[in-house]
């Protein structure tokens, strides 16, 4: 009986499992300078765009792999590579780190929001726009843009599932400041008002401090920060998906240049990337979440590739399970393609995936945690 047991939960986790592979959203994504990938189960394929940017960049896609729309933060293309009639004048920067993250509205099989961010702490601070799909025969348009929450806010921007697995957290971070702001969106609409958490690193200080990447762990529980600068750190924190609320830091000291973070599907492992100071240390640090307590997982960072590149930018999970790493000015992306193992494990491959003949810069497309669930 315990070995059926065992047949059957192992039948039902390989089954969900399939079943998340199986959704699309993630599957076109569209990057630096024209550059793009076509994901199609464990097959990637190199593609180009309309999109040019140096850092930030969002896509989306449906359950099935079909391109929706995809965004620098300025400028919406539809899926036909074409600005939507009124697609232009967003007040996110093509050089924010996250410039834009887009998130499907609760409830609704039609509605898009486009949350934004400024560049550099700048006065347009965070803000969101909505696409509705039925517009321009199912190719879609904008319907009210440039929605004001909050500013000044760093270049972060994120997103995780609500613990009812229906609504979402936007997550951003305040400028000159240790508050994290988790704005709920639901059925109604997005909340204006975020829950405040103020905890960890204060962000601040001159503007280019505002740079990094902030991401969530696979199951949403975990974030983490890059906090840019000559003297530059990351960061690990708890989130509650009920409550919106971000607690017990862990800092993680001395990279300097500190650009891109992504944690492993198993969530076990956290990467990031530093540049050195001024660039030309180009290199990606993997931590051991599992290592135990706080200090553990300081000691845990190994470096497990470096760059030919003199900068490296953001990490991206891919829907082939594989991490790829943004490589500014380059043909190619970097590869992790066993982002669960241990230290050199990893396989790290510089030249892990040609663009063929179109360039990436420091961004890859931004995605919520959890949107093909």
């Amino acid at each position: 009986m315990i070995r059926l047991r065992h047949i059957a939960a192992a039948a039902i986790l390989t089954f969900s499992s399939f079943a998340a592979l199986a959704q699309g959203e993630r599957d076109n994504w569209y990057f630096g300078k024209g550059a793009g990938i076509i994901f199609s189960g464990d097959s990637a394929t190199a593609t180009n765009s309309r999109l040019f940017t140096e850092e930030g960049s969002a896509t989306i896609s449906d359950a099935e792999g079909n391109l929706l729309f995809y965004t620098n933060g300025i400028t919406v293309w539809n899926k036909e590579h074409r600005v939507m009639p009124s697609g232009n004048g967003l007040m996110g920067g093509k050089s924010s780190t996250q410039s834009a993250l887009i998130l499907p509205k609760p409830g609704s099989s039609n509605i898009y929001y486009i949350f934004t961010t400024d560049i550099q702490a700048q006065s347009d601070g965070l803000r969101y726009t909505v696409v509705d799909m039925t517009k321009q025969e199912g190719k879609g348009d904008i319907t009210s843009r440039n929605n004001f929450l909050i500013a000044p806010a760093t270049e972060k921007l994120t997103a995780v599932r609500h613990s009812n697995n229906k609504d979402w957290w936007v997550i951003a971070h305040r400028w000159n400041s240790n508050g994290y702001m988790a704005f709920l969106v639901n059925e109604e609409g997005v909340e204006t008002r975020p829950v405040l958490s103020m905890v960890g690193t204060v962000h601040g200080g001159p503007n280019r401090k505002a740079i990094g990447y902030l991401n969530a762990s696979p199951d949403g529980t975990k974030l983490a920060s890059a906090l840019w600068d000559a003297d530059s750190n990351f960061e690990i924190l708890d989130f509650n998906r009920s409550t919106g609320k971000v607690s017990n830091p862990v800092l993680l000291k001395g990279f300097e240049e500190a650009y891109g973070v992504v944690f492993s599907p198993d969530g076990s492992k956290l990467y990031g990337t530093a540049n050195g100071i001024g660039g030309g240390k180009a290199q990606i640090v993997q931590f051991d979440l599992k290592a135990g307590s706080p200090e553990a997982i300081v000691k845990s960072a190994v470096v497990v590739g470096t760059s030919q590149t003199r900068r490296i930018g953001a990490l991206q999970l891919g829907p082939d399970g594989k991490i790829y790493v943004a490589r500014q000015d380059s043909y190619h992306l970097g590869v992790i393609n066993n982002p669960n193992a241990k230290g050199k494990a990893v396989q790290y491959v510089d030249d892990g995936f040609h663009l063929g003949k179109q360039k990436s810069d420091l961004g890859l497309p931004n995605f919520a945690q959890g949107i093909s669930k």
